[in-house]
């Protein structure tokens, strides 16, 4: 890998920590705001699905204007934008501000993706070895976002955490300005073994799976934070029940690290509809132990599910450069993650009718069903390729 490949993998590595690390913060405190808006936890379940929503839609415009201003001030765009985010949601003192500030964020952080992904797709040749490396950090951001939310939450205040994510955003901004080379923004380091245009049948069936996805994940980590605080006597030795699920919720997401990079070394060696169709069916009994589970089984399902969800990421994205052209691996990109956030999004929402009326642990087995469906069309696409 050359140096400029290992400052663009560093630069996108550290954005990509910085976006899902500031859009776990909220889930990890939301008894904390619950108490503090004085609101319910399906309402905050709302506020949290137009945030998600937000994240997604944004990719499809920021996939379609990266074609005009390249990957590079995409990325700069994004960094600027989530500190101006954070910032309002730092500052908000009641629910509408906050709510605002929320949207403002998704709609920032959904900047990143096709910015992100297409550069390391255009410039780094070994593209599945860097997306694995790009998804561990990414994993990192899922990891130490709850984390951070919940040390601040319950030592100094909860708007710290926001306030640390600023800081980070704007020291990335300069660092991208200085060390990231302009480029021909359509040169693409491996055109001469992708597409020359699109492969539209197994994108398409692609994406589906991608929404079916998209929805257990937003489900399953957005509640996971309450379902550990809820559950944190059986397996916990904190007193603090906001602070032990988000460490517990922590330990899943670090399960994650290890899945990326096994991914993206798997990705390079083995057909990648197979490991996709394997990830997908390996999902259900993981996820039904929640449900019909009790104790320090569910961490261990935790820990396994974090694992095996983040297999699949470097998959997903290699399989999308490898279905898409250059000129239109950005709105390839942003679309796939309009369906994972946008779509997916649908399900933070869900969850909180679900919680409200039959209990947190009534999401997974929602998440379960719709992890059914996708390995059933996974095992499709698996044929079709």
């Amino acid at each position: 890998m050359t140096s400029e490949s290992k400052v663009i993998l560093l630069l996108t590595g550290a954005s990509h920590f910085s976006v899902h690390a500031s859009m776990l913060i909220f889930p990890a405190i939301i008894i904390t705001l619950k108490d503090y808006f004085n609101v319910g936890i399906d309402t905050l379940g709302w506020m949290y699905m137009l945030s998600s929503f937000m994240f997604g839609l944004g990719s499809i415009p920021a996939g379609l204007f990266e074609k005009k201003v390249g990957e590079k001030k995409l990325l700069i765009l994004f960094q600027i934008g989530a500190s101006i985010s954070g910032l309002i949601i730092a500052l908000a003192n009641d629910v509408r501000i906050m709510t605002l500030g929320m949207m403002l964020l998704g709609l920032s952080a959904s900047i990143y993706h096709p910015a992100g992904l297409t550069i390391i797709s255009r410039r780094i040749q070994q593209t599945s070895k860097a997306m694995g490396f790009h998804g561990i950090a990414g994993s990192l951001g899922l990891a130490v976002g709850p984390l951070l939310a919940a040390w601040f939450s319950s030592t100094l205040d909860w708007r710290f955490a926001y306030l640390s994510m600023i800081l980070l955003w704007l020291i990335l901004a300069v660092l991208t300005t200085i060390l990231i080379p302009e480029k021909n923004m359509m040169e693409d380091v491996q055109e001469k073994i992708r597409p020359k245009h699109s492969k539209l049948k197994p994108l398409v069936t692609y994406y589906i799976i991608t929404s079916l996805i998209g929805l257990a994940f937003t489900g399953f980590i957005t509640y996971m934070p309450v379902f550990f605080s809820n559950n944190a006597y059986s397996f916990s030795f904190f007193n603090d029940k906001i602070f032990a699920g988000g460490i517990a919720t922590t330990i899943v997401l670090i399960s994650g690290i290890p899945g990326q990079y096994f991914g993206g070394k798997w990705g390079h060696y083995y057909k990648k509809t197979r490991i996709l169709f394997i990830t997908c069916l390996m999902h259900i009994p993981l996820l039904l132990i929640f449900y019909f589970g009790s104790g320090a089984i569910i961490l261990i399902s935790g820990i396994l599910l974090g694992f095996v969800h983040f297999t699949y990421q470097p998959i997903g994205n290699a399989m999308i450069a490898e279905y898409t052209s250059s000129l239109t691996r950005g709105i390839g990109y942003g679309f796939s993650f309009f369906l994972s956030f946008g779509v997916g999004s649908i399900a933070s929402g869900i969850g909180g009718i679900l919680t409200v009326q039959y209990g947190v642990s009534s999401v997974f087995l929602f998440v379960a069903l719709l992890m059914l469906i996708a390995t059933i069309i996974s095992f499709f696409l698996m044929r079709i390729t």
